[in-house]
């Protein structure tokens, strides 16, 4: 089979538009990032499988942030999701967000069918090997200032695709330790091909400046210290977005849409917000000058009624919102005694994480 057939599927947004010369690319998973999936037994796979879009649960907060982002940028940010599920899940995975009013711009899903059918069993599970060239292909056309933003989870191995694909972009990662990678992945030997093709075609860029791992699982957050201060392990998208404000991707006003869908319709308390905010405080992934100046701006700040919409579904969601706003404004450094140590950056073994990831696969 040619490298040529084994390339993913990809499909613009529903309204058939695609987003020229983006200045920031959201790249998203959707199992466990995006949708709340349950794939853990085959009883639960099988109900998936065949789960109508209606009945598919999305993350807390992760519509809000999704339509924040793509409305930031000046227009020109771009939605892509690289997914592990099949093919044949696409009609029902599109009408999914169709209802949740995300737009996108690239939707990559799985091949299994064909790899069932042609003997690549072990492409079922095995991720490095389609994640790494689909990400490498999108990046095809894109200007060397275009910067990336992605969002993937605990359950497989996207903290070590995606800390790879923005360190081969960069050149911090040779072709040497690719092909020591995929060997140890037990990437397919076209696959392998078709990656460091893709690789080498590529510009030098820094693309890649922040990655967020969603603890579907409740992994330690010290499991990825290993990939620095580029990834961030968070509980909730309630974390992502206070990340997102202090590296001026979303405004003050996105950051409270994405805290009043959590409280309003996922029944999320102030108090577990404010602890959201304490834990990235303690493992300094937010400043005290960050959180203090998104307090004033919603407490204080010209027009902060329209920073505080009320969704109907909790009439105290807007005074609940305006009391974590005055503890924001008004809340003092940690401790030394309460912080953790700083997130370090040093050069990322790549053979050893793949070692670390379960259930992994080798070439045989």
């Amino acid at each position: 089979m040619s490298a040529l057939a084994d390339q993913p599927a990809r499909q613009s947004q529903p309204d058939g538009s695609q987003t020229s010369a983006p200045n920031v690319i959201y790249r998203w998973d959707l199992d466990k990032t995006y949708l709340r999936t349950d794939f853990d037994t085959f009883m639960s796979l099988l109900r998936t499988a065949f789960e109508d879009a209606e009945d598919k649960r999305t993350v807390p907060g992760a519509a809000t942030l999704l339509r924040e982002l793509r409305q930031s940028g000046n227009g020109r940010a771009r939605i892509c999701f690289i997914s592990g599920s099949p093919r044949q899940m696409r009609k029902v995975l599109t009408e999914k967000l169709r209802l949740d009013g995300i737009e996108f711009d690239e939707f990559v899903l799985k091949p299994n069918l064909r790899n069932m059918l042609t003997g690549r069993f072990r492409a079922l599970r095995e991720q490095v090997g389609y994640k790494l060239p689909a990400l490498l292909a999108g990046r095809a056309g894109v200007t060397d200032k275009t910067r990336e933003v992605c969002f993937g989870d605990d359950a497989e191995s996207d903290a070590l695709i995606y800390s790879l694909y923005g360190d081969l972009v960069s050149r911090r990662v040779d072709r040497t330790v690719l092909e020591q990678v995929l060997r140890s992945a037990g990437t397919y030997e076209n696959d392998a091909a078709r990656t460091i093709s893709l690789f080498e075609s590529l510009p030098h860029a820094e693309a890649v400046e922040r990655i967020f791992i969603h603890l579907d699982r409740k992994s330690p957050p010290s499991k990825f210290d290993r990939y620095g201060t580029r990834l961030v392990p968070i509980y909730n998208y309630f974390q992502a977005a206070l990340v997102l404000f202090q590296d001026d991707r979303l405004e003050a006003a996105a950051v409270v849409r994405v805290a009043v869908e959590m409280v309003d319709r996922h029944a999320y308390s102030v108090e577990a917000l404010r602890n959201s905010l304490q834990d990235l405080l303690r493992r300094r992934r937010v400043s005290i000058d960050t959180v203090n100046s998104l307090g004033r701006i919603i407490a204080d700040g010209a027009g902060a009624r329209d920073l505080l919409p009320a969704l109907g579904a909790l009439p105290g969601t807007r005074e609940l919102l305006r009391s974590l706003a005055r503890g924001l404004r008004e809340l003092g450094p940690l401790s030394e005694q309460e912080l953790g140590p700083p997130p370090v950056d040093t050069p990322i073994d790549y053979l050893a994480a793949l070692a670390d990831l379960p259930r992994r696969h080798k070439q045989k």
